[in-house]
């Protein structure tokens, strides 16, 4: 009876058989592909099995690279935008500096075309602040008689008359404000050539026109500007324009509101106007009772 042996202990080729087997069937596959590319169909295919794999293998490092690229693009993010909104809020305050400072210019532009215009000395003045009391149209200045200011001396600003130098200091000096209760500028019309007196009334942005007969030619629209006859203001400077006239044949005189066309509100450099040029004095008064006599006595 022949015997064959289990199995388990069935031997094949030995192992250098199996070498060889294997190198030449390496070199022929390698002749192959290199002289006629026979086994790209096959690297292909492979390549599509295989990629599945591939992609599985690695997720893990790809998912771990994208979290944290999000969280450091998220921070970066972050960072940029506290940088950019410093940026935009830096810019903003430049831009606003750069309009006060156009605006600036352009208002000591006028004071300077205001000073040609008047004919006469100014000095330039910067308001500081108002004056304590509430009930009372008072700014300072920042010149004094260290500056060359003396009481009396007209305030304007590019568009007109702004007030008078009523105190001064060593080196601030006080200005009333034309709506100041109780002060007074004379003006002309400029359409008709009346005079009037044009008065505070202590509220600001309201001047009114006092004891103008109710006959006078005034009317809303018009302008009012320094007559010059007191010897303070120079004649000509634009100061009130009418906004409101009522005559009420109940009472005298008429009621002429008015609005300044300049303020201290609007900016805060003025011009402080130096004296008058002078004026000849009054001649003597005309007696002629005495001439009488004379002549009588001749």
């Amino acid at each position: 009876m022949e015997h064959t042996p289990p199995p388990l202990f069935r031997t094949g080729p030995t192992p250098l058989t199996r070498l060889l087997m294997l190198s030449t069937l390496s070199l022929m596959l390698l002749v192959a592909d290199a002289r006629f590319n026979y086994i790209t169909l096959l690297r292909q295919a492979t390549a599509v099995v295989l990629y599945p794999l591939q992609r599985l293998a690695t997720a893990p490092a790809a998912i771990g690279r994208r979290i944290s690229e999000f969280f450091v693009t998220h921070g970066a993010l972050r960072e940029d935008n506290q940088q950019l909104a410093a940026r935009n809020l830096e810019l903003a305050r430049e831009a606003q500096q750069a309009r006060a400072l156009q605006q600036e210019n352009a208002h000591l532009r006028g004071l300077l075309g205001v000073r040609e215009r008047a004919g006469m000395p100014a000095l330039a003045a910067e308001i500081l602040y108002a004056a304590r009391d509430p009930f009372a149209r008072k700014v300072m200045i920042d010149r004094g008689i260290q500056g060359g200011i003396e009481a009396g001396r007209p305030v304007v600003d590019h568009v007109g008359v702004i007030g008078q130098v009523t105190r001064v200091y060593p080196w601030l000096s006080e200005v009333t404000l034309i709506t100041d209760k109780g002060h007074l500028v004379p003006v002309m019309n400029l359409r008709t050539g009346l005079r009037a007196v044009l008065a505070g009334t202590g509220d600001e942005g309201r001047l009114e026109l006092r004891f103008i007969p109710l006959a006078a030619d005034f009317q809303t629209g018009d302008q009012l500007v320094t007559s010059g006859i007191d010897g303070v203001y120079p004649p000509g400077l634009p100061v009130a324009q009418i906004t409101h006239v009522e005559r009420n044949t109940a009472y005298l005189f008429a009621n002429i509101q008015c609005k300044p066309l300049a303020g201290v509100h609007n900016h805060a450099q003025v011009l402080v106007l130096g004296p008058m040029s002078e004026k000849p004095e009054r001649p003597p008064e005309y007696d002629g009772t005495a001439q009488k006599k004379r002549k009588k006595g001749g």
